[in-house]
């Protein structure tokens, strides 16, 4: 089984920017596509963002539009989240997710940020945005 390990929080002014990475321990059927997540203190987890590895396609929360991009490095199997003009409420927990398992004949559009469709996780990198 493929496991993601994060990287690349912190803490960060308002309006700043971080990149997070994700590594795969290996390039496999299962990790073909990745996504990011986010869980802040008492609320749900929420997708960001998510890309197929082979066609680089990619899927982005309404919220996230403009702000953030999600790009692959085939030869260091890792897919990196950057996100730039950064909020006091994009403070969370980050999580790389991978092994998706979505049902046949829905797009992709409506699945992509729904956590159930995920069967591997990395243990999460903290960002934290202060004004």
């Amino acid at each position: 089984q493929v496991q993601l390990v994060e990287s690349g929080g912190g803490s960060v002014q308002t309006g700043g920017s971080v990149r997070l990475s994700c590594v795969a321990s290996e390039y496999s059927y299962s990790s073909r596509c990745m996504a990011w997540f986010r869980q802040a203190p008492g609320k749900e987890r929420e997708g960001v963002g998510m890309i197929y590895i082979a066609s680089g396609r990619t899927y982005y929360a309404d919220s996230a539009k403009g702000r953030v991009a999600i790009s692959r490095d085939h030869a260091e199997n890792t897919v990196s989240l950057q996100m730039n003009s950064l909020k006091p409420e994009d403070t969370a927990m980050y999580y790389c997710a991978s092994d998706c398992l979505f049902p046949i004949g829905i797009p992709y559009a409506d699945l992509w940020n729904k956590t159930q469709y995920y069967n591997t996780w990395g243990q999460g990198t903290q960002v934290t945005v202060y004004s």
